[in-house]
């Protein structure tokens, strides 16, 4: 029984079709069985408070250097500036935590590595969240976000007690966890709460039967339009969600079935997979570059701008929410049958496309139905989407040690307790062995985002690094060398670790993932191809990798040839065609002012018997003794008032 519970967690688990044996054996966990420590810990955050802190413990710095940070300085004022600096804050955090601080160097990397929340970044979230009492939005600063995305990522399983939302007693966290017989006991199993409805969120004792009741059996595949169009009428799709996203011209929606559909790997292998019954995405440019905010935004805040492009983005802003409540209209049969509806509008500007009032709305704030993401999401495309149904209908896995939570619930080891103690204990000393394999990780790694074949190679000869070798600390989504190099698209060091470094191409991650399922590129995924070529079919098992049929060097360089003779022809005949547009707009323009020359009144005088000057004498000489700069900023100037123009015949 527990080899085939154990077969069963190795692949990711759909809350509508739970195998009958965890189904049989899952108990709900009430909030106070979580163990969760009721008061977490605290810690100076100020400046202030933190460097009197370390004052205390390793004495006073000198007045032009910064003994934590490393750094000397010309003046006391550029000591002070420092001390404000996030360097200097985020080097404190890190003496607080027991940890060595860092260079310059390596925190403008941190700092580097976090997500951008301007508009078409791809990380958004809402605009209308964090708002001070004037009715301005509270920007984070980047030490706050970067101590914020590294408390997310050291401890994810704590994501959903850690926020100030989740804490208990104070809401309700964005998960139900259960426990099970035939699990380990430090396993839980976790499924978000948004997918049920107010009523069975209420009625938690009833919580398990209502998952029982949701079980769906896997059904054929529907016959689907090829264009993401709705499905033939009269066809019974069951139970589905509506999704969508929309925010910074980019939206987004789906409908998708809840009920799996049967299909066959290459492999052979059945494997289930979500039914998308229609999609559809648009994007239209209504942001303001590098400033962020919808123009309509800016136009409330600051009058309306008179440019060509706040004069585009309105019209854009226009022709986008035309499109949105079109398209939802056009699949209102489907959205008022839907279970559930998950929406993220990014500003009121998006929620008033979607929920209007307008007049035949489709979307009502007021419906029961509707949900928000219970977690961050990216930029709005199909794909993103996708990874948020997944997201919503996965079950997830949490082996928290309990014996351990429950240890530090105790009074003398609770921050409640004793104040005082601030300092987290020091981590156990690695052993030889660890230290060896952290020191491999770290090269190892290095090598391969660098691409540098020999010196990976000779590196693994040297130190008779097996093929097996996995990283350590480990690393759950690249375990192995391999892994890593197909997930940076390294092409050169994928074929040079299966050819001559004898990888395993058939091992696989925690998910059951194997290298090949993690390459991006063509590049990559052909390596594999030659690599199952040169080393044949006796090597490995390529079908458990995953890897398709065989391809030799050569039939991949005639293919890059053949493609690169047709883009050439392509490039070529594109030349051709806009030389010929712009001899043809030439014309056109020594057409437009023979015609005006002859219109001239007197046969090419004007009343006052002066020759009329045609448009291009006059840019002539009003550009006429400017600086090359110059000249191009007034060319700017009159191009964007031709494009107002256009635009002003447009919305006449």
């Amino acid at each position: 029984m527990a080899q085939k519970i154990e077969q069963l967690l190795q692949r990711q688990l759909y809350v509508f079709d739970l195998p009958e044996e965890l189904l049989s054996t899952i108990t709900l966990k009430t909030q106070s069985d979580r163990l969760v420590p009721e008061t977490p810990p605290t810690l100076p955050t100020s400046s202030s408070q933190l460097s009197d802190k370390l004052e205390s413990d390793d004495g006073p710095t000198k007045a032009t250097s910064c003994n934590l940070c490393g750094l000397s300085f010309p003046s006391v004022d550029d000591q002070r500036n420092h001390v404000r600096s996030d360097l200097h804050g985020y080097n404190l955090k890190q003496k607080i935590k027991g940890l060595k601080p860092v260079g310059e160097t390596d925190f403008e990397k941190l700092v580097g590595e976090l997500d951008e929340s301007i508009s078409g970044s791809e990380s958004s979230e809402s605009e209308d969240d964090d708002v001070d009492e004037q009715g301005n939005k509270a920007k984070q600063s980047t030490l706050s976000a970067l101590l914020k995305k590294q408390a997310r990522i050291s401890h994810p399983e704590f994501d959903d007690f850690t926020s100030k939302k989740n804490r208990p007693g104070s809401g309700k966290p964005p998960l139900f966890w259960f426990s099970s017989s035939s699990l380990p006991e430090n396993m839980s199993l976790g499924i978000y709460r948004a997918i049920f409805t107010d009523a069975e969120q209420e009625e938690e004792s009833h919580i398990l039967e209502t998952i029982r009741n949701k079980q769906l059996s896997p059904t054929q595949p529907l016959k689907m339009k090829s264009d993401g169009g709705l499905p033939p009428p009269g066809t019974d799709i069951g139970p589905h969600y509506f999704l969508a996203m929309i925010g910074g011209g980019h939206f987004a929606a789906m409908i998708v079935a809840l009920a799996p559909k049967m299909g066959k790997k290459h492999t052979g292998v059945d494997e289930r997979s979500a039914t998308v019954i229609a999609h559809k995405t648009f994007h239209r440019y209504t942001t303001r570059r590098k400033q962020g905010g919808s123009q309509s935004s800016n136009d409330a805040a600051k009058g309306a701008a008179h440019s060509a492009g706040a004069s585009i983005r309105r019209y854009n802003e226009a022709a986008l929410t035309t499109e949105v409540r079109e398209l939802l209209q056009s699949w209102k049969s489907l959205i008022d049958t839907a279970d559930l509806i998950f929406v993220r509008a990014t500003g009121s500007t998006s929620r008033r496309a979607l929920f209007g009032p307008y007049e035949g709305q489709v979307l009502h704030n007021n419906d029961a139905r509707n949900r928000g993401f219970p977690f961050s999401t990216r930029r709005a495309t199909q794909k993103e989407l996708m990874r948020a149904f997944v997201e919503l209908t996965r079950v997830k896995q949490s082996t928290i040690d309990e014996a351990a939570l429950a240890a530090f619930n105790t009074p003398q080891n609770s921050v409640a307790a004793t104040p005082t103690a601030s300092k987290p204990p020091k981590p156990a000393k690695p052993s030889k062995e660890e230290e060896a394999a952290i020191l491999h990780t770290s090269q190892i790694t290095s090598l391969i985002k660098r691409s540098k074949v020999p010196a990976l190679l000779g590196y693994l000869k040297t130190n008779a690094i097996p093929p097996t070798f996995t990283f350590f600390p480990e690393n759950h989504h690249t375990p192995t060398p391999l892994h890593l190099a197909a997930s940076l698209n390294v092409s050169p060091v994928v074929i040079a670790l299966l050819t001559k470094g004898a990888a395993d191409p058939t091992l696989t991650t925690e998910d059951a993932r194997t290298p090949f399922s993690l390459a991006g590129d063509r590049a990559t995924r052909d390596a594999f191809r030659v690599a199952r070529s040169e080393l044949g079919e006796q090597a490995w098992d390529w079908d458990k990798a995953d890897v398709p049929a065989a391809l030799s060097k050569s039939e991949v360089e005639k293919r890059e040839a053949r493609e690169k003779a047709e883009k050439a022809i392509e490039d070529k005949a594109e030349l051709e065609r806009r030389k010929a547009e712009t001899d043809r707009l030439r014309m056109e323009s020594e057409v437009e002012d023979a015609k005006r020359r002859e219109m001239r009144v007197g046969k090419g005088k004007t009343l006052g018997g002066v020759p009329e000057k045609t448009g291009a004498e006059k840019r002539e000489e009003a550009a006429r003794g400017l600086t090359p700069e110059a000249r191009a900023r007034l060319e700017r100037e009159r191009r964007a008032r031709a494009a107002e123009e256009r635009m002003g015949r447009l919305g006449r």
